[in-house]
């Protein structure tokens, strides 16, 4: 981690003690996408709306369905190439030298993709634990109206960095579906979600086969942050054995398989891998998926 940051994770406390520090670019992941109400319901739109109706002192907002994705990839929220990547960081005031806090409204699934971004081309960065309700919750300051609109980012100049082993393409993941390469594969998704029980945005229903599920959201608590080390550390063996190596992570489209990243992280993981076209990808090709009922509590 470098100088600024405490580690990927940082408090509300510690954010409303660095508001205006010029080697800290805050930026506001928020992106709205709704639970599917049947089978391939996909309506994915921007969070600037809610951004600009209010949001933490200083913060932009990173527009994840704008040009931090790539749109000549057939499927949603692709992360782009490390220099148009960095290129957009760039407008959005992030630079060489500078350090990112991501937070959003949606449980922090938004954040940790943003996050998982940043890493991936060398970007220090970190997840507001509990995100904007937390902030909200304990009574930060914040900022709304057109009053409120952030000043030009200054000019400068960010160097992509790309990292190796971040992101898995579907060759990657089909191959340790398979067998035919080490590691176990994780799904993010909820039960529901991972046995087929409930509507898919995508073009077909269930998992991946000889996949696992770890749902991004049972590692939270109810105020939204990430549960306590060892909580979360015996949620993640009761379904991943620690000598099963590396570890791919999928969901629908790359987003909450990141938070699952993130917690990984935590847990000290650096063996982690995102598979970023997810089922989006996965359903629309010809390969399997299996539906199953989900087991009883």
């Amino acid at each position: 981690m470098d100088a600024l940051l405490p580690g990927p994770l940082v408090g509300d406390a510690w954010l409303a003690e660095h508001l205006g520090d010029q080697r800290l670019v805050i930026l506001d992941a928020t992106t709205e996408l709704p639970s599917p109400r049947h089978d391939g319901d996909y309506r994915v739109a921007s969070g600037r709306d809610a951004w600009h109706d209010a949001h933490i002192p200083g913060s932009r907002h990173a527009d994840l369905t704008g040009d931090l994705s790539d749109h000549t990839a057939p499927h949603h929220f692709t992360v782009p190439a490390p220099e148009d990547l960095a290129a957009a960081l760039t407008r959005l005031g992030v630079h060489d030298g500078t350090s990112v806090v991501v937070y959003d409204n949606g449980g922090g699934i938004w954040a940790a993709r943003l996050w998982w971004m940043l890493r991936s081309i060398s970007v220090p960065a970190a997840v507001l634990d509990g995100g904007w309700a937390g902030w909200l919750a304990a009574g930060h300051p914040t900022q709304s109206g057109p009053a409120a609109e952030v000043p030009a980012a200054l000019p400068g100049l960010l160097t992509p960095v790309p990292l190796p082993g971040f992101w898995a393409d579907i060759t990657h993941a089909d191959a340790v579906a398979r067998g035919e390469r080490p590691g176990a594969l994780v799904c993010a998704l909820p039960a529901a979600g991972f046995d087929g029980t409930a509507p898919t945005r995508y073009a077909r229903r269930g998992h991946i086969p000889g996949s696992l599920s770890l749902p991004g959201r049972d590692l939270l608590d109810d105020a939204g942050r990430f549960l306590p080390r060892t909580e979360l550390a015996a949620r993640v063996s009761a379904v991943l054995q620690a000598q099963v190596s590396p570890v791919v992570l999928y969901c629908g489209g790359g987003i909450s398989a990141a938070a699952v990243a993130l917690a990984l992280t935590l847990l000290g993981r650096e063996d982690v891998t995102l598979y970023d076209g997810s089922l989006e990808e996965w359903a629309a090709s010809e390969r399997p998926l299996l539906v199953t009922a989900r087991p009883p509590r």
